[in-house]
């Protein structure tokens, strides 16, 4: 019974080490900086340094901040290229696994339970399925503790991963499973959702916890942050106008083209702007065909506003606090990180909704006055019979590279299950070309086709014109489930957690089949997540 349950004495010494594949601005990076802040505060024992292991280095300008976050703490970085996304390398998996290795015995030659933590960040996206195993493999030997903190799954649309999986060694569902799930006694798997934290419990009991979010920054942007940012960006705009804000990199899954369909018919003078640009290859092509429509159509759409090599750049509290309205029109989220930042900036919210976070945000006593479930558009703004005709097949090609097993549990999409009869329908449920589509019309055109279907609209577009859009408040209790000292709590219950029983030597595979049924239902298919081109 001695293993099951993972020991962190007091020590002179506790190393804190972060394990992720890169550093790129996103959430996971939000988190890293403000979790490591509350953690090094607040963790008992304290940790006294801080590894950031990946696969790049990351930026100097966010590494400094990270530092100053920290105030005394050492912090130092161990990069290799091995430990970043597999499909960004070209060497052979033995090559590989001889370098991550060399890595560990690097950053850790005289780790042992009592003076060193193992926080890995997303292993359940499967962007390198060796680092998941050889780190795993490496803190059952030394018997380290070990939280892996699941942000993000490759079972949730990002089913193209599994050839790459396969191409790595790992053959079967089960291997997989085994790598980014393992039962092993000093393994604790962090949620941070409650939908993903029931089925990891049920299975991994103990051993599986919730550890939500932090809520936001420590402290606003100062005043004078807020006016800084504000006149970049009107540099960056090329005159004052009202800013929409989309934070977030140019990713599928948060479905900008609504954002901007939203903009345009509700604040037709506001430039909408999103913070990141395009981080990986995967998301390259669809962050190509929005920009070349913008720029086809002169849309006020500035893409990527943050990215690039500059250093005078205001931070995302900042803009967020400089700029009029916030929006989230996501497919899918692990926590929604905006929904908070904007309640803390003080900045209206249009949010879609979106059912496995939506929970936890009442729970915590949020409630956001622009929110919706879907978006309806008339069937007249795009090509009805030429996007039916793309959907079955694109659809079809999507469900043969899932694998063998799971296709069967794959629903069709709703359109597809709908028929070839024209109707409204969700604008999240059309492909890109689809959605380009509709945007290409006069925005008056498609206000008048689609206020109808959509009753909550016309009052939002009189507020937005007014300025009167609603904020949605910091509720009181907030900080009692998403401080630093909550978020501490929860990383030290799950980490001293001590399992009555350990849980079957099968619970990753049994876990992950849940998953699989709940993400290929029809109610979580998308067109824009199955494959990479528009």
């Amino acid at each position: 019974m001695r293993d099951r349950h993972v020991r962190v004495r007091k020590h002179a010494g506790v190393k804190l080490v972060l394990v992720h594949s890169h550093y790129r601005p996103g959430g996971v990076r939000r988190i890293v900086e403000l979790g490591c802040s509350a953690l090094v505060r607040h963790l008992r024992p304290r940790p006294t340094s801080v590894v950031l292991v990946g696969g790049e280095a990351p930026d100097p300008a966010w590494l400094a901040a990270f530092r100053r976050r920290l105030d005394d703490i050492p912090v130092t970085c161990a990069i290799e290229r091995a430990a970043g996304y597999a499909s960004e390398m070209s060497a052979r998996p033995a090559a590989v696994v001889a370098r991550i290795r060399a890595l560990l015995a690097r950053v850790l030659p005289d780790a042992s339970p009592s003076n060193c933590i193992i926080w890995a960040h997303n292993l359940g996206l499967g962007r390198n399925l060796l680092l998941a195993r050889e780190l795993t493999r490496f803190c059952v030997r030394r018997r380290l503790p070990l939280v892996s903190h699941h942000h993000d799954w490759w079972f949730d649309n990002r089913w193209q991963r599994w050839p790459e999986m396969r191409r790595a060694g790992f053959r079967s569902l089960a291997a997989v499973a085994a790598t980014i799930l393992p039962t092993a006694p000093t393994v604790r798997h962090a949620s941070i959702n409650r939908f993903d934290g029931r089925i990891l419990h049920r299975h991994f009991r103990a051993q599986a916890g919730w550890v939500p979010n932090l809520g936001g920054p420590p402290s606003p942007p100062s005043t004078t942050q807020v006016s800084q940012a504000r006149r970049w960006l009107r540099d960056q705009l090329g005159g004052p106008a009202p800013v929409w804000l989309v934070p977030c990199r140019l990713l599928r899954r948060k479905n900008l083209a609504e954002a901007w369909l939203l903009t345009r018919w509700l604040r037709p003078e506001a430039w909408l702007v999103t913070t990141g640009g395009a981080s990986s290859a995967d998301e390259a092509a669809y962050a190509a065909a929005l920009g070349a429509a913008a720029r086809r159509h002169g849309w006020r759409l500035r893409l990527g506003v943050l990215a690039g090599g500059e250093s005078a750049k205001p931070s995302v509290p900042a803009l967020l606090a400089a700029s009029e309205t916030v929006l989230l029109t996501s497919l899918q989220e692990g926590f929604g990180l905006p929904n908070l930042e904007a309640a803390a900036a003080g900045r209206p919210l249009l949010v879609r909704t979106l059912p496995n976070i939506a929970p936890d945000l009442a729970q915590f006593g949020y409630r956001f006055p622009q929110s919706y479930d879907e978006l309806l558009v008339a069937p007249l703004l795009f090509d009805w019979p030429a996007e039916h005709r793309r959907l079955a097949p694109r659809w079809l090609a999507w469900r043969r590279q899932l694998p063998r097993s799971c296709r069967s549990l794959a629903e069709a999409p709703p359109l597809l299950a709908a028929g070839a009869t024209a109707r409204p329908v969700p604008f999240s449920r059309l492909t890109l070309v689809a959605q380009l589509e509709v945007l290409a019309n006069p925005a008056e055109q498609s206000w008048a086709a689609c206020a109808p279907l959509n009753s909550f609209l016309p009052a939002w577009r009189e507020r937005a014109a007014l300025g009167r859009l609603a904020v949605s408040p910091q509720p009181r209790g907030a900080m009692h489930w998403l401080g630093e000292r909550a978020y501490a709590r929860h990383f030290s219950a799950l980490l001293h957690a001590r399992p009555a029983r350990a849980p079957s030597p099968t619970a990753g595979a049994a876990a992950a089949a849940e998953f699989f049924r709940a993400k290929l239902a029809g109610a979580n298919q998308y067109p824009l997540l199955w494959t990479r081109t528009p």
